[in-house]
């Protein structure tokens, strides 16, 4: 039987391979033919279909056996290039990388999602090193946007094949790596599910890191169900321990601070209904001022990111060497920024980080949550930003704004796609929470998107 695999769910994927009504191995080899048929081809980096369709058929016998290991077996998941996968090479989005060996085991998220039935596709292109917000890539192409109706529009990044292959309907899940918006933007401009979880909730074992103060990790999929599943997996449990939210329960905070400068009209207008509609829902809202947010811009601007210092010290030699030349120009000159960053700001700025943690402690009640637009526009056109490096970093460095403060204070967040915005193109929501609030966050995001589809 042949299997559409296009626009499917995990949670409308499961019940069939749960009952036998869809068989592993036929749904790989959709899976594969969706992917050869699309027009994109900077998608995937690279395809695993030995590995995959072993275990397809490892999952058939489970399944077919009655001992399935829960609802992901036999689910097709894809994974970010920079997440070891044995026997390939982990390039992170960079030629200079793919002469390396292949991974000799699993990235233990990989490993985790692998025990759990999951059934590995490929690799996904990525902005190289995963260093900046907008997916472009010189050596394995852009993956377009498949909502884009008038142009090639952005992916975002740096997760870009993850928010392209999910929502072009390829794969039901990927799995990304966020240090500064990396899957909250591609989910918000591709019209997706996008989680980023709160950094050291997985192991970055077998993960190729950009900043390891800031890394974290998480899906990108059709539905908050999706994330929770695969949460749960990718710690290692058989169940979530998620439950949705009551609407009337949920208390939310509006950053009235930075999160809405310059942002489209459209954005704003699309964020304010949902706002009212979580109103009338019995959600209680109210709106605060956070001069930390203009503080913690002004120390940037004063004293180096904290991003570009680290991915500086793990690309310094490579920068001064040979291999720069063999980079993306616009990489090469933002990492070399971090050679500017002395010992005294790198460390002022953790200092002022862990100070900024703590006063967000004392602001938000431990019931309340973050809520604001994900990004302040919708994706752009990628031309202008090719034909001038001015425009690159500038809209890179707008794109990443609202994100990256949720990196900075190691919030987890959800973006769910609500709009559309100019063009037709997705508008994102984020639902952020404070560290280690994942599990509040991913409630209410279930509740918030049910209101949202009702």
């Amino acid at each position: 039987m042949s299997i559409p695999i296009r626009g499917h769910s995990i949670a409308s994927l499961a019940p069939g391979l749960q009952s036998g009504a869809i068989d592993p191995v036929m749904l790989a080899e959709e899976t594969f033919a969706a992917i050869r048929a699309h027009d994109d081809p900077a998608i995937f980096v690279s395809l695993t279909e030995e590995r995959a369709y072993v275990e397809a058929r490892a999952a058939a016998a489970r399944l077919k056996a009655g001992r399935s290991l829960g609802l992901l077996d036999g689910i097709p998941i894809a994974w970010k290039d920079l997440f070891d996968i044995e026997g390939t090479v982990t390039t992170a989005g960079s030629v200079v990388l793919s002469d390396n060996a292949p991974a000799r085991a699993d990235a233990a998220v990989v490993a985790a999602l692998k025990a759990a039935g999951m059934i590995a596709i490929g690799r996904l292109n990525m902005s190289e090193f995963a260093f900046s917000g907008l997916g472009i890539n010189p050596h394995y192409g852009t993956p377009k946007n498949p909502n884009s109706t008038d142009g090639h529009r952005l992916p975002g990044g740096s997760s870009s094949g993850s928010g392209v292959a999910v929502a072009a309907g390829l794969v039901p899940v990927s799995i990304g790596s966020d240090t500064g918006g990396s899957i909250r933007i591609p989910a918000a401009f591709n019209g997706i599910v996008g989680y980023k979880a709160t950094r050291g909730r997985y192991s970055m074992e077998g993960v190729y890191p950009l900043a390891t103060s800031l890394d974290s990790l998480g899906p990108l999929c059709r539905t908050v169900q999706d994330a929770v599943w695969v949460d749960a997996a990718m710690r290692g449990f058989t169940a979530p321990q998620v439950r949705r939210a009551a609407i009337s329960d949920l208390r939310f905070v509006i950053p009235e601070t930075i999160f809405f400068d310059d942002a489209g009209p459209e954005v704003i207008a699309s964020f304010e209904a949902v706002v009212a509609r979580l109103v009338k829902a019995g959600a209680r809202v109210r709106r605060q001022a956070f001069p930390q947010f203009d503080e913690l811009f002004a120390m940037m601007a004063k004293r180096g990111a904290l991003v570009t210092a680290e991915a500086y010290a793990l690309h310094e030699e490579r920068l001064k060497g040979e291999a720069s030349r063999r980079m993306d120009h616009r990489v090469v000159a933002r990492a070399r920024l971090g050679e500017k960053i002395s010992m005294v700001d790198y460390v002022t700025t953790l200092a002022t980080r862990r100070r900024m943690i703590s006063r967000m402690e004392q602001e938000i009640a431990s019931d309340e949550l973050l809520l604001s637009p994900t990004v302040p526009h919708v994706a752009p056109h990628v031309a202008p930003l090719l034909e001038s490096d001015d425009a690159f970093f500038a809209m890179n460095a707008k794109t990443l704004r609202n994100t990256l403060i949720g990196n900075f204070l190691d919030w987890c967040g959800v973006s769910l796609p609500i709009g559309p915005g100019i063009a037709g193109m997705p508008i994102g929501l984020l639902l952020s929470g404070l560290p280690n609030r994942d599990e509040p966050v991913l409630g209410a995001s279930l509740a918030v998107e049910q209101l949202l589809g009702s």
